[in-house]
């Protein structure tokens, strides 16, 4: 069963030394980076392990931007020995209503990474739609509910 759990101190070694394939390095930011972002944005931002039982797969993370007042699919990765397997719809769905459920926004945001047409397509499966905007480097979409 896939479920997200916090990180804490008993998994964070492991969290960061997930990886995904050296193909995608370009296309997302390390663990140790969303981590420290983490940290200095406690309250807005939700990190999780991706688990399925109890075999760590993966990494996302939640949050809400303050400057644009909105949530977002902050960051996300499935490590490559678990890439194709299914992992990252249910997580991405998982992180997804772990907003809807905490918050009721009516819209939620992520970016991705011109050229990482899996990222999109898996994005665009469960709702995401381009708004048309670059910025900081990454295509924004959305999801409208």
């Amino acid at each position: 069963m896939i479920k997200l759990e916090p990180v804490t101190k008993e998994n964070l070694d492991d969290v960061l030394a997930l990886r995904v394939a050296e193909t995608q390095e370009g296309f997302v930011s390390s663990n140790a980076e969303s981590l420290a972002q983490a940290y200095v944005y406690s309250e807005t931002a939700w990190p999780f392990a991706v688990y399925d039982d109890e075999v760590l797969v993966g990494f996302i993370m939640m949050g809400y931007y303050e400057a644009k007042h909105y949530y977002t699919l902050w960051k996300f990765m499935i490590d490559q020995r678990y890439q194709n397997k299914g992992y990252g719809r249910k997580a991405l769905e998982l992180g997804l209503a772990f907003i809807r459920e905490k918050f009721h926004p009516e819209e939620i945001y992520t970016g991705v990474a011109p050229g990482n047409s899996v990222a999109k397509g898996l994005y665009e499966s469960v709702g995401f739609a381009d708004t048309g905007l670059l910025e900081y480097g990454m295509e924004e979409m959305c999801k409208k509910y």
